[in-house]
């Protein structure tokens, strides 16, 4: 049986503790499913940072491209507010969607039953909320030239970001949204803002072709990106994938998830393009939540959008369809029995520790 290689890099503050949590689950389904899993682990962070003087060091960059997929836990905290700009905790998540050309955001937006009535919306609003925001990742403002501040004399400057985006770009992520779209409710919106940006312009014209010529079966539609984040708090039930740029995508992606009551739930997966010999894409899946220093150490964060990060793992680059909807449905049967770590906590709930809410989860899984 061919080995499953991960490359596990915890991070800082609570991701080491949240990566527990998906290390017991990957030791029973190595021990009882003979599932194949060989993991390494690296720094990645502040602590790589204190160990290398690197957000990444060069050699755990090249265990990270070596690996099938690459399971991420959170960088940064105060510590290291100070360090020069380029060796910055958030560099080595940078690099290493940089490195592996990681250009393609999968931000899922998903309301469990149980936690209906954490929404700020309405109940009937969010209840059975399922959508996806497929975000491009490494074009855009957040990475056109040039980009600089320049000093004009008499007090001023001048701060510029340049948006930019060519063709092979904008196909290439509306492929990836047309094609998951495929497996869900086969619906697509693309959200640019054509009304004041050429970029935008060129976006809507390029995905447009791309439908046309390849995905005329996905049903498309078209939505400023600006009226996107308004009917996402709206009526969100009326999308079914939304593919968007870097900088709206980012935005949107932070809406739709506080739509579901806790941007600590929810998880995330960056892809690069297929092999062109083997098909397999490069990978890295890491939770939404940041490194929460506030309360790292207590064992009381939760650690269910990284579980719920290493089910997309199953998922996309292992295609253990099975056993990610098996591990995601043991996160929902969980819930549903009133388990709560503090930040989901509410009246009538049991409040439990990171490390017994990975045991239950892993329990409810194991059936």
């Amino acid at each position: 049986m061919a080995t499953r290689s991960l490359f596990l890099l915890p991070g800082d503050g609570i991701g080491p503790e949240a990566m527990a949590e998906v290390r017991k689950i990957i030791a029973h389904m190595n021990d009882k499913e003979a599932a194949g899993f060989s993991t390494d682990e690296g720094l990645v962070g502040g602590c790589a940072y204190d160990a290398h003087g690197q957000a990444i060091s060069d050699a755990d960059m090249d265990k990270a491209m070596a690996a099938d997929a690459v399971l991420f836990g959170a960088v940064g905290g105060p510590k290291w507010d100070a360090v020069p700009y380029e060796v910055r905790p958030e560099a080595g998540l940078l690099r290493l969607r940089k490195d592996m050309e990681l250009f393609a955001n999968l931000r899922p937006a998903i309301c469990y039953p149980a936690l209906a009535n954490s929404s700020s919306l309405k109940q009937d609003v969010i209840e059975g909320l399922d959508i996806l925001i497929v975000r491009e990742l490494t074009g855009g403002v957040y990475f056109g030239e040039p980009k600089e501040i320049i000093d004009l004399g008499n007090g001023q400057k001048r701060g510029i970001d340049t948006q930019v985006y060519d063709t092979y770009e904008i196909d290439r992520i509306s492929a990836v949204a047309f094609e998951l779209a495929r497996t869900r409710r086969n619906e697509v919106c693309s959200m640019e803002k054509r009304n004041v940006m050429k970029s935008g312009v060129l976006w809507n014209e390029v995905v447009t072709a791309t439908h046309k010529e390849r995905f005329s079966d996905v049903k498309l539609s078209h939505m400023l990106a600006d009226a996107g984040g308004m009917q996402l708090v709206r009526w969100p039930k009326q999308f079914d994938v939304i593919v968007t740029d870097n900088l709206f995508g980012d935005m949107l992606s932070d809406i739709a998830a506080m739509l579901t009551g806790s941007l600590g739930m929810l998880p995330s997966a960056s892809l690069g393009a297929p092999d062109a010999k083997t098909g397999k894409r490069k990978a890295l899946y890491e939770p939404v939540h940041g490194s929460a220093p506030d309360i790292a150490g207590q064992g009381i964060a939760n650690p269910i959008a990284m579980i719920a990060s290493f089910a997309m793992c199953l998922r996309y680059s292992f295609n253990m369809v099975a056993e990610a909807d098996r591990l995601e449905a043991a996160i929902a049967a969980v819930l549903d029995k009133g388990l709560r770590t503090g930040d989901i906590m509410s009246d009538g709930c049991q409040k439990i520790t990171t490390a017994e809410m990975g045991d239950a989860i892993l329990a409810a899984y194991a059936g």
